[in-house]
């Protein structure tokens, strides 16, 4: 697995192990990573610290492996705007290598990390795979090229490939000690601190908010399922629609406090609406989520303030 000890990779090597796996290869530089994240589970884990620009490590890593999970990126629209070099070289050429490793190691089916951000805006909702593809910022634009370069490899190389198009992934472990993290690890930070958050816009921006252990649901699920889902991409989202400000009311419910928010000016590169039409992973992958948007933050909250006082 690529980028296994970020947060949703480390969630998704926990869920891989608890399915039977004996041992799970972890690849990750630690860019976005960090190897605490594999704590509870480090003795199953062969950890390679590697960056997937470089080939030769890449494809040594991969030796003997049967299924890879491509989860290593730079994860942000607005690093993506602000620094577009580093974005383009790990989500583009990175995927580039982790594609030609697989292939020379033997690998027999490549599980990848795509973006619903690769459907731009769009007034029809939910936003279904059958779409135009619109991207907004440079982050969108090359999570959508490595969807081409996966069908690619599977129609030119015979390297079985699956996309999975996350929307708005959130849970345990997500890191929100950055500028460009995610917008419920932020709101969960200045919540537990009573603090104010920012958010930007008007707060009516929704988002398809996905509990992690969804995800890897969703991914186990790609791994098994037959090979005629090679070269598909499909969404890996809730079905629901959660405004920021409706979250945000939700975490003051909670934590039985009253906090306004500040509010700052729309983002370059945002999206306006998010929501997954899930039916073809219902229908091809046997995935239907399990965890509400309500039950998912409640859990992320918990987690969160023990982390804190452990």
């Amino acid at each position: 697995m690529t980028g296994g000890a970020g947060f949703i990779g480390s969630g998704l090597v926990r869920g891989l192990l608890a399915k039977g796996a004996s041992r799970v290869a972890v690849v990750d530089s630690l860019l976005t990573g960090y190897e605490r994240n594999l704590d509870e589970v480090r003795g199953s884990v062969d950890f390679h610290k590697v960056d997937i620009r470089d080939y030769d490590t890449v494809r040594k890593a991969m030796e003997g492996i049967d299924v890879v999970f491509h989860e290593a990126a730079i994860p942000s629209v607005p690093r993506s705007i602000n620094e577009p070099l580093p974005s383009h070289d790990v989500n583009i050429n990175g995927t580039f290598n982790v594609l030609r490793a697989a292939k020379d190691a033997g690998v027999r089916r490549v599980i990848y990390a795509a973006s619903s951000s690769a459907y731009g805006d769009t007034l029809i909702l939910p936003k279904v795979e059958t779409m135009l593809a619109a991207p907004k910022s440079p982050y969108a634009a090359q999570k959508l090229m490595g969807e081409y370069y996966m069908s690619v490899w599977a129609s030119c190389f015979g390297l079985e490939t699956v996309s999975l198009r996350y929307f708005n992934v959130f849970g345990p472990r997500q890191d929100p000690g950055s500028q460009y993290s995610g917008v419920l690890s932020l709101f969960i930070s200045a919540i537990l601190d009573r603090k104010t958050p920012t958010i930007f816009g008007d707060g009516g921006t929704s988002r398809d908010f996905t509990y992690v252990e969804d995800v890897v649901g969703l991914n186990i699920k790609a791994a098994e399922a037959p090979s005629s889902v090679s070269g598909k991409v499909f969404n890996g989202g809730n079905g629901g629609r959660i405004t920021l400000n409706e979250a945000w009311n939700l975490l003051q419910k909670f934590e039985g406090v009253s906090i306004p928010a500040n509010y700052g000016p729309e983002r370059p590169g945002d999206v306006r609406d998010s929501q997954a039409d899930t039916t073809a992973a219902v229908r091809e992958l046997g995935h239907a989520p399990q965890v509400s948007f309500e039950d998912g933050l409640r859990k992320t909250l918990e987690w969160y303030r023990s982390a804190r006082q452990a």
